[in-house]
Protein backbone atom coordinates (compact mmCIF):
# COMPACT_ATOMS: atom_id res chain seq x y z
CA UNK A 1 0.00 0.00 0.00
CA UNK A 2 1.22 3.55 -0.76
CA UNK A 3 2.56 5.34 2.37
CA UNK A 4 1.05 8.73 1.42
CA UNK A 5 -2.36 7.17 0.89
CA UNK A 6 -2.10 5.44 4.23
CA UNK A 7 -1.31 8.75 5.95
CA UNK A 8 -4.24 10.57 4.27
CA UNK A 9 -6.58 7.79 5.22
CA UNK A 10 -5.33 7.82 8.79
CA UNK A 11 -5.75 11.60 9.03
CA UNK A 12 -9.36 11.44 7.73
CA UNK A 13 -10.33 8.82 10.28
CA UNK A 14 -8.29 9.99 13.25
CA UNK A 15 -8.78 13.79 12.96
CA UNK A 16 -12.50 14.67 12.73
CA UNK A 17 -11.71 18.37 13.11
CA UNK A 18 -9.70 18.29 9.88
CA UNK A 19 -12.54 16.48 8.10
CA UNK A 20 -15.14 18.97 9.34
CA UNK A 21 -12.96 21.90 8.29
CA UNK A 22 -12.63 20.48 4.77
CA UNK A 23 -16.41 19.94 4.53
CA UNK A 24 -17.03 23.50 5.68
CA UNK A 25 -14.61 24.96 3.14
CA UNK A 26 -16.17 22.88 0.36
CA UNK A 27 -19.68 23.96 1.31
CA UNK A 28 -18.59 27.59 1.49
CA UNK A 29 -17.11 27.39 -1.98
CA UNK A 30 -20.29 25.85 -3.34
CA UNK A 31 -22.38 28.48 -1.59
CA UNK A 32 -20.29 31.25 -3.11
CA UNK A 33 -20.83 29.76 -6.56
CA UNK A 34 -24.60 29.50 -6.05
CA UNK A 35 -24.74 33.04 -4.69
CA UNK A 36 -22.83 34.27 -7.72
CA UNK A 37 -25.26 32.48 -10.02
CA UNK A 38 -28.32 33.83 -8.23
CA UNK A 39 -26.81 37.28 -8.26
CA UNK A 40 -27.30 37.33 -12.01
CA UNK A 41 -31.09 36.80 -11.69
CA UNK A 42 -33.57 39.66 -11.32
CA UNK A 43 -34.24 40.83 -7.79
CA UNK A 44 -37.18 39.03 -6.22
CA UNK A 45 -37.03 35.99 -8.51
CA UNK A 46 -38.32 32.77 -6.90
CA UNK A 47 -38.67 30.02 -9.44
CA UNK A 48 -40.89 31.26 -12.26
CA UNK A 49 -42.43 34.27 -10.50
CA UNK A 50 -41.15 37.32 -8.64
CA UNK A 51 -41.61 37.31 -4.89
CA UNK A 52 -43.61 40.54 -5.00
CA UNK A 53 -45.80 39.17 -7.82
CA UNK A 54 -46.61 35.84 -6.20
CA UNK A 55 -50.37 35.17 -6.00
CA UNK A 56 -52.13 36.21 -2.80
CA UNK A 57 -54.40 33.14 -3.07
CA UNK A 58 -52.39 30.47 -4.90
CA UNK A 59 -55.04 27.73 -4.74
CA UNK A 60 -57.66 28.41 -7.42
CA UNK A 61 -60.64 26.19 -8.22
CA UNK A 62 -61.96 26.73 -11.74
CA UNK A 63 -65.53 25.94 -12.75
CA UNK A 64 -66.21 24.70 -16.28
CA UNK A 65 -69.11 23.42 -18.37
CA UNK A 66 -68.69 20.53 -20.81
CA UNK A 67 -68.04 22.60 -23.93
CA UNK A 68 -65.08 22.83 -26.29
CA UNK A 69 -64.42 26.41 -25.24
CA UNK A 70 -63.46 25.33 -21.71
CA UNK A 71 -60.16 24.33 -23.38
CA UNK A 72 -57.95 27.26 -22.28
CA UNK A 73 -58.67 26.55 -18.62
CA UNK A 74 -58.25 22.79 -19.03
CA UNK A 75 -55.01 23.06 -21.01
CA UNK A 76 -53.48 25.65 -18.66
CA UNK A 77 -54.24 23.22 -15.83
CA UNK A 78 -53.12 20.03 -17.60
CA UNK A 79 -49.92 21.43 -19.09
CA UNK A 80 -48.74 23.32 -16.02
CA UNK A 81 -49.12 26.89 -17.26
CA UNK A 82 -51.10 27.89 -14.19
CA UNK A 83 -48.46 26.26 -12.00
CA UNK A 84 -45.74 28.19 -13.85
CA UNK A 85 -47.21 31.42 -12.51
CA UNK A 86 -47.72 30.16 -8.97
CA UNK A 87 -51.31 28.91 -9.26
CA UNK A 88 -52.21 25.52 -7.79
CA UNK A 89 -55.25 24.78 -9.95
CA UNK A 90 -58.13 22.35 -9.73
CA UNK A 91 -60.88 22.09 -12.34
CA UNK A 92 -64.47 21.24 -11.40
CA UNK A 93 -67.12 20.45 -14.02
CA UNK A 94 -70.53 21.91 -13.25
CA UNK A 95 -73.91 20.50 -14.24
CA UNK A 96 -75.36 23.79 -15.49
CA UNK A 97 -74.53 27.46 -15.94
CA UNK A 98 -76.65 28.35 -12.91
CA UNK A 99 -74.69 25.87 -10.79
CA UNK A 100 -71.28 27.28 -11.64
CA UNK A 101 -72.51 30.86 -11.35
CA UNK A 102 -73.66 30.07 -7.82
CA UNK A 103 -70.38 28.29 -7.03
CA UNK A 104 -68.46 31.39 -8.09
CA UNK A 105 -70.75 33.72 -6.15
CA UNK A 106 -70.41 31.62 -2.98
CA UNK A 107 -66.63 31.35 -3.22
CA UNK A 108 -66.57 27.57 -3.80
CA UNK A 109 -64.94 28.40 -7.14
CA UNK A 110 -62.58 31.32 -7.50
CA UNK A 111 -62.64 31.58 -11.32
CA UNK A 112 -65.15 30.31 -13.85
CA UNK A 113 -65.69 29.55 -17.53
CA UNK A 114 -68.79 31.65 -18.26
CA UNK A 115 -71.05 32.94 -21.00
CA UNK A 116 -70.11 36.60 -21.43
CA UNK A 117 -73.60 37.80 -20.50
CA UNK A 118 -73.58 36.04 -17.13
CA UNK A 119 -71.22 38.29 -15.13
CA UNK A 120 -73.02 41.32 -16.56
CA UNK A 121 -76.41 39.95 -15.45
CA UNK A 122 -75.03 38.91 -12.06
CA UNK A 123 -73.60 42.39 -11.48
CA UNK A 124 -77.07 43.79 -12.22
CA UNK A 125 -79.06 41.08 -10.42
CA UNK A 126 -80.96 40.09 -13.59
CA UNK A 127 -82.66 36.88 -14.75
CA UNK A 128 -82.81 35.15 -11.40
CA UNK A 129 -79.25 36.05 -10.47
CA UNK A 130 -78.63 37.29 -6.95
CA UNK A 131 -76.90 40.65 -7.28
CA UNK A 132 -73.21 39.76 -7.06
CA UNK A 133 -70.70 41.99 -8.86
CA UNK A 134 -68.48 39.98 -11.19
CA UNK A 135 -65.68 40.95 -13.53
CA UNK A 136 -64.37 39.92 -16.95
CA UNK A 137 -60.61 40.44 -17.41
CA UNK A 138 -60.28 37.76 -20.11
CA UNK A 139 -62.29 36.56 -23.11
CA UNK A 140 -61.63 32.86 -23.62
CA UNK A 141 -62.69 32.44 -27.24
CA UNK A 142 -64.53 33.71 -30.28
CA UNK A 143 -66.88 31.85 -32.63
CA UNK A 144 -67.65 28.14 -32.53
CA UNK A 145 -71.35 27.87 -31.53
CA UNK A 146 -74.33 27.00 -33.73
CA UNK A 147 -78.09 26.68 -34.05
CA UNK A 148 -79.33 23.14 -34.59
CA UNK A 149 -82.83 22.34 -35.86
CA UNK A 150 -84.84 19.15 -36.22
CA UNK A 151 -84.34 16.70 -39.06
CA UNK A 152 -87.80 17.27 -40.54
CA UNK A 153 -86.77 20.72 -41.73
CA UNK A 154 -83.95 19.50 -43.96
CA UNK A 155 -84.11 21.20 -47.33
CA UNK A 156 -86.55 23.77 -45.95
CA UNK A 157 -84.62 25.68 -43.28
CA UNK A 158 -80.99 26.76 -43.31
CA UNK A 159 -79.27 30.10 -42.65
CA UNK A 160 -82.32 32.25 -43.53
CA UNK A 161 -84.55 32.56 -40.44
CA UNK A 162 -87.55 33.72 -42.47
CA UNK A 163 -87.85 30.10 -43.62
CA UNK A 164 -88.84 29.12 -40.06
CA UNK A 165 -91.65 31.67 -39.79
CA UNK A 166 -94.34 29.65 -41.63
CA UNK A 167 -93.72 26.72 -39.26
CA UNK A 168 -93.83 29.04 -36.25
CA UNK A 169 -97.05 30.73 -37.41
CA UNK A 170 -98.80 27.43 -38.10
CA UNK A 171 -97.85 25.97 -34.71
CA UNK A 172 -98.90 29.15 -32.91
CA UNK A 173 -102.30 29.16 -34.63
CA UNK A 174 -102.83 25.56 -33.53
CA UNK A 175 -102.08 26.54 -29.95
CA UNK A 176 -98.93 24.42 -29.93
CA UNK A 177 -96.06 26.90 -30.27
CA UNK A 178 -92.68 25.63 -31.38
CA UNK A 179 -90.02 25.28 -28.70
CA UNK A 180 -86.43 26.45 -28.97
CA UNK A 181 -83.75 25.88 -26.36
CA UNK A 182 -80.78 27.87 -25.16
CA UNK A 183 -78.45 27.34 -22.23
CA UNK A 184 -79.02 30.35 -19.93
CA UNK A 185 -81.36 33.38 -20.30
CA UNK A 186 -78.79 36.24 -20.34
CA UNK A 187 -76.09 34.16 -22.02
CA UNK A 188 -74.65 34.00 -25.49
CA UNK A 189 -76.73 31.08 -26.77
CA UNK A 190 -79.93 32.83 -25.71
CA UNK A 191 -78.89 35.99 -27.54
CA UNK A 192 -77.85 34.16 -30.72
CA UNK A 193 -81.17 32.29 -30.79
CA UNK A 194 -83.13 35.46 -30.07
CA UNK A 195 -81.24 37.43 -32.70
CA UNK A 196 -81.71 34.70 -35.32
CA UNK A 197 -85.44 34.32 -34.71
CA UNK A 198 -85.95 38.08 -34.49
CA UNK A 199 -84.25 38.54 -37.87
CA UNK A 200 -86.88 36.19 -39.28
CA UNK A 201 -89.74 38.24 -37.88
CA UNK A 202 -90.30 35.80 -35.01
CA UNK A 203 -90.69 37.04 -31.45
CA UNK A 204 -89.05 34.38 -29.26
CA UNK A 205 -91.29 35.16 -26.27
CA UNK A 206 -94.61 35.76 -28.04
CA UNK A 207 -94.51 33.53 -31.12
CA UNK A 208 -92.63 30.54 -29.69
CA UNK A 209 -91.42 29.06 -26.41
CA UNK A 210 -87.82 29.54 -25.29
CA UNK A 211 -86.56 27.07 -22.68
CA UNK A 212 -83.30 26.53 -20.78
CA UNK A 213 -81.38 23.24 -21.12
CA UNK A 214 -77.78 22.62 -19.93
CA UNK A 215 -75.38 22.14 -22.87
CA UNK A 216 -74.57 18.41 -22.46
CA UNK A 217 -78.30 17.60 -22.30
CA UNK A 218 -79.31 19.30 -25.56
CA UNK A 219 -78.96 16.32 -27.89
CA UNK A 220 -80.80 13.92 -25.57
CA UNK A 221 -83.67 16.39 -25.16
CA UNK A 222 -84.00 16.91 -28.91
CA UNK A 223 -83.95 13.14 -29.39
CA UNK A 224 -87.11 12.79 -27.28
CA UNK A 225 -88.78 15.69 -29.10
CA UNK A 226 -88.59 18.29 -26.34
CA UNK A 227 -87.59 21.08 -28.73
CA UNK A 228 -87.61 21.99 -32.42
CA UNK A 229 -84.25 23.73 -32.36
CA UNK A 230 -81.51 24.78 -29.99
CA UNK A 231 -78.46 26.99 -29.72
CA UNK A 232 -75.41 25.64 -27.92
CA UNK A 233 -71.64 25.50 -28.11
CA UNK A 234 -69.61 22.72 -29.62
CA UNK A 235 -69.30 19.80 -29.61
CA UNK A 236 -73.05 19.33 -29.10
CA UNK A 237 -74.10 20.64 -32.52
CA UNK A 238 -71.60 18.29 -34.14
CA UNK A 239 -72.88 15.50 -31.88
CA UNK A 240 -76.46 16.11 -33.06
CA UNK A 241 -75.30 15.77 -36.68
CA UNK A 242 -73.26 12.65 -35.89
CA UNK A 243 -76.23 11.02 -34.11
CA UNK A 244 -78.65 12.15 -36.85
CA UNK A 245 -80.80 13.91 -34.27
CA UNK A 246 -80.69 17.31 -35.99
CA UNK A 247 -78.63 19.44 -38.35
CA UNK A 248 -76.88 22.80 -38.21
CA UNK A 249 -78.99 25.63 -39.64
CA UNK A 250 -76.36 28.33 -39.09
CA UNK A 251 -73.16 28.86 -37.12
CA UNK A 252 -72.87 31.81 -34.78
CA UNK A 253 -69.85 33.13 -36.65
CA UNK A 254 -72.18 33.46 -39.64
CA UNK A 255 -74.48 35.61 -37.49
CA UNK A 256 -71.64 37.78 -36.15
CA UNK A 257 -68.13 37.11 -37.41
CA UNK A 258 -65.56 36.86 -34.61
CA UNK A 259 -68.16 37.41 -31.91
CA UNK A 260 -67.10 37.13 -28.26
CA UNK A 261 -68.25 33.98 -26.50
CA UNK A 262 -66.99 32.61 -23.17
CA UNK A 263 -64.99 34.47 -20.55
CA UNK A 264 -62.96 33.71 -17.47
CA UNK A 265 -64.90 35.48 -14.72
CA UNK A 266 -64.15 36.31 -11.08
CA UNK A 267 -66.20 38.01 -8.40
CA UNK A 268 -65.31 41.67 -8.01
CA UNK A 269 -64.62 40.99 -4.33
CA UNK A 270 -62.07 38.26 -5.09
CA UNK A 271 -60.33 40.41 -7.70
CA UNK A 272 -60.15 43.36 -5.32
CA UNK A 273 -58.48 41.25 -2.64
CA UNK A 274 -56.32 39.15 -4.97
CA UNK A 275 -55.25 41.13 -8.06
CA UNK A 276 -51.94 39.27 -8.37
CA UNK A 277 -53.80 35.96 -8.35
CA UNK A 278 -56.09 37.17 -11.13
CA UNK A 279 -53.12 38.33 -13.20
CA UNK A 280 -51.31 35.03 -12.65
CA UNK A 281 -54.38 33.21 -13.97
CA UNK A 282 -54.43 35.46 -17.05
CA UNK A 283 -50.76 34.74 -17.73
CA UNK A 284 -51.41 31.00 -17.62
CA UNK A 285 -54.43 31.40 -19.89
CA UNK A 286 -52.34 33.40 -22.34
CA UNK A 287 -49.83 30.57 -22.74
CA UNK A 288 -52.60 28.02 -23.15
CA UNK A 289 -54.44 30.18 -25.69
CA UNK A 290 -51.39 30.72 -27.89
CA UNK A 291 -50.75 26.97 -27.85
CA UNK A 292 -54.38 26.25 -28.75
CA UNK A 293 -54.30 28.52 -31.79
CA UNK A 294 -51.62 26.40 -33.42
CA UNK A 295 -53.84 24.03 -35.43
CA UNK A 296 -51.15 21.37 -35.18
CA UNK A 297 -52.00 21.17 -31.47
CA UNK A 298 -55.73 20.73 -31.91
CA UNK A 299 -55.70 16.92 -32.16
CA UNK A 300 -53.99 16.83 -28.75
CA UNK A 301 -56.44 19.44 -27.47
CA UNK A 302 -59.38 17.28 -28.56
CA UNK A 303 -57.81 14.23 -26.95
CA UNK A 304 -57.39 15.99 -23.59
CA UNK A 305 -60.75 17.76 -23.35
CA UNK A 306 -62.68 14.71 -24.58
CA UNK A 307 -62.05 12.93 -21.27
CA UNK A 308 -65.01 12.12 -18.98
CA UNK A 309 -63.82 14.64 -16.40
CA UNK A 310 -64.14 17.41 -18.99
CA UNK A 311 -66.44 17.17 -22.04
CA UNK A 312 -67.04 13.41 -22.16
CA UNK A 313 -67.49 13.21 -25.93
CA UNK A 314 -65.53 11.26 -28.58
CA UNK A 315 -62.51 13.29 -29.66
CA UNK A 316 -63.32 12.75 -33.35
CA UNK A 317 -66.59 14.65 -32.90
CA UNK A 318 -64.79 17.50 -31.14
CA UNK A 319 -61.89 17.82 -33.57
CA UNK A 320 -63.62 18.42 -36.91
CA UNK A 321 -65.16 21.80 -36.14
CA UNK A 322 -62.05 22.83 -34.17
CA UNK A 323 -60.23 22.57 -37.51
CA UNK A 324 -62.97 24.49 -39.34
CA UNK A 325 -64.30 21.36 -41.03
CA UNK A 326 -68.06 21.81 -40.95
CA UNK A 327 -70.55 19.16 -42.00
CA UNK A 328 -73.93 20.80 -41.42
CA UNK A 329 -75.75 17.49 -41.69
CA UNK A 330 -78.07 18.57 -44.51
CA UNK A 331 -75.67 18.20 -47.43
CA UNK A 332 -73.76 21.43 -46.83
CA UNK A 333 -70.06 21.07 -46.07
CA UNK A 334 -67.48 23.83 -45.78
CA UNK A 335 -63.98 24.69 -44.63
CA UNK A 336 -64.79 27.63 -42.38
CA UNK A 337 -61.96 30.16 -41.87
CA UNK A 338 -63.82 31.59 -38.87
CA UNK A 339 -63.55 28.54 -36.64
CA UNK A 340 -63.19 28.85 -32.88
CA UNK A 341 -60.13 30.88 -31.89
CA UNK A 342 -58.51 31.35 -28.49
CA UNK A 343 -55.77 33.94 -29.00
CA UNK A 344 -55.65 35.35 -32.54
CA UNK A 345 -57.02 38.74 -33.59
CA UNK A 346 -56.81 40.27 -30.11
CA UNK A 347 -59.26 37.61 -28.98
CA UNK A 348 -58.66 37.87 -25.24
CA UNK A 349 -58.96 41.63 -24.71
CA UNK A 350 -62.13 42.35 -22.66
CA UNK A 351 -63.58 44.87 -25.10
CA UNK A 352 -66.00 47.25 -23.35
CA UNK A 353 -68.20 47.40 -26.45
CA UNK A 354 -69.13 43.74 -26.01
CA UNK A 355 -70.70 44.52 -22.65
CA UNK A 356 -72.52 47.46 -24.24
CA UNK A 357 -73.92 45.15 -26.94
CA UNK A 358 -75.17 42.68 -24.32
CA UNK A 359 -76.81 45.47 -22.38
CA UNK A 360 -78.52 46.63 -25.59
CA UNK A 361 -79.98 43.14 -25.97
CA UNK A 362 -81.12 43.03 -22.34
CA UNK A 363 -82.87 46.30 -23.12
CA UNK A 364 -84.28 45.02 -26.43
CA UNK A 365 -85.86 41.95 -24.85
CA UNK A 366 -87.34 43.65 -21.79
CA UNK A 367 -84.85 42.30 -19.27
CA UNK A 368 -84.38 45.85 -17.96
CA UNK A 369 -86.92 48.59 -17.36
CA UNK A 370 -85.66 51.69 -19.08
CA UNK A 371 -82.16 52.17 -20.39
CA UNK A 372 -79.46 50.38 -18.39
CA UNK A 373 -76.37 52.27 -17.27
CA UNK A 374 -74.40 51.18 -20.33
CA UNK A 375 -71.11 52.82 -19.42
CA UNK A 376 -71.27 52.46 -15.65
CA UNK A 377 -71.95 48.71 -15.71
CA UNK A 378 -69.42 48.15 -18.47
CA UNK A 379 -66.67 49.91 -16.53
CA UNK A 380 -67.35 47.70 -13.51
CA UNK A 381 -67.42 44.42 -15.43
CA UNK A 382 -64.91 44.67 -18.29
CA UNK A 383 -61.57 44.96 -16.49
CA UNK A 384 -59.21 46.07 -19.22
CA UNK A 385 -56.79 47.28 -16.54
CA UNK A 386 -56.12 43.79 -15.19
CA UNK A 387 -55.69 42.39 -18.69
CA UNK A 388 -53.29 45.14 -19.73
CA UNK A 389 -51.21 44.88 -16.56
CA UNK A 390 -50.88 41.10 -16.82
CA UNK A 391 -49.86 41.20 -20.47
CA UNK A 392 -47.37 44.02 -19.84
CA UNK A 393 -45.72 41.95 -17.12
CA UNK A 394 -45.04 39.10 -19.56
CA UNK A 395 -44.18 41.35 -22.50
CA UNK A 396 -47.17 40.47 -24.67
CA UNK A 397 -48.19 43.17 -27.15
CA UNK A 398 -51.90 43.49 -27.92
CA UNK A 399 -54.10 45.74 -30.05
CA UNK A 400 -56.01 47.30 -27.17
CA UNK A 401 -59.47 48.77 -27.23
CA UNK A 402 -61.64 48.63 -30.35
CA UNK A 403 -64.78 50.73 -30.78
CA UNK A 404 -65.44 49.90 -34.43
CA UNK A 405 -69.01 49.35 -35.63
CA UNK A 406 -69.99 45.65 -35.74
CA UNK A 407 -72.04 44.21 -38.63
CA UNK A 408 -74.42 41.25 -38.40
CA UNK A 409 -75.70 38.73 -40.93
CA UNK A 410 -79.02 40.57 -41.40
CA UNK A 411 -77.27 43.84 -42.22
CA UNK A 412 -77.72 45.23 -38.71
CA UNK A 413 -74.97 47.58 -37.55
CA UNK A 414 -74.05 48.11 -33.91
CA UNK A 415 -72.42 51.43 -33.02
CA UNK A 416 -71.05 51.16 -29.45
CA UNK A 417 -71.62 54.89 -29.02
CA UNK A 418 -75.40 54.65 -29.57
CA UNK A 419 -76.69 51.52 -27.80
CA UNK A 420 -80.09 52.91 -26.85
CA UNK A 421 -80.84 53.98 -30.41
CA UNK A 422 -79.67 50.55 -31.59
CA UNK A 423 -81.92 48.65 -29.15
CA UNK A 424 -84.97 50.71 -30.10
CA UNK A 425 -84.44 50.29 -33.85
CA UNK A 426 -85.24 46.55 -34.01
CA UNK A 427 -88.58 45.63 -35.54
CA UNK A 428 -88.94 42.70 -33.15
CA UNK A 429 -88.43 43.77 -29.54
CA UNK A 430 -89.99 44.08 -26.06
CA UNK A 431 -88.81 47.42 -24.70
CA UNK A 432 -89.94 48.29 -21.16
CA UNK A 433 -90.01 51.84 -19.88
Amino acid sequence: MNDASDRDSLLKTSNPATSTRRQFLGAAARGTAVASLLGGLPKGWIGSVFADDSPEAPSVRFGIIALTDCSPIVLAHEKGWFKKYGIQSTVAKGASWAAIRDALASGDNQATHMLIGMPIASTMGLSGSAKKPMIVPWILNRNGQAITVKQEWKGKVAADPTAIKPFVDKAKNLGEPLTFAMTFPPGTHAMWMRYFLGAGGIHPDKDAALITIPPPQMVANMKVGKMDGFCVGEPWNARAVHDKIGYTAITTQEIWKDHPEKVCAFTAEFAEKNPKTVKAVLKGLHEASVWLDDLNNRPEQADIVSKPSYINCPKEIILGRLLGEYDYGDGRKTKDPHYMIFSQRNCNYPQPKYSVWWLSQFRRWGMTTGAPDYQGITQKVMRTDLYEEAMKEIGHAHSGKNNDVETFFDGGRFDPGEPEKYAAAFAVKSLKG
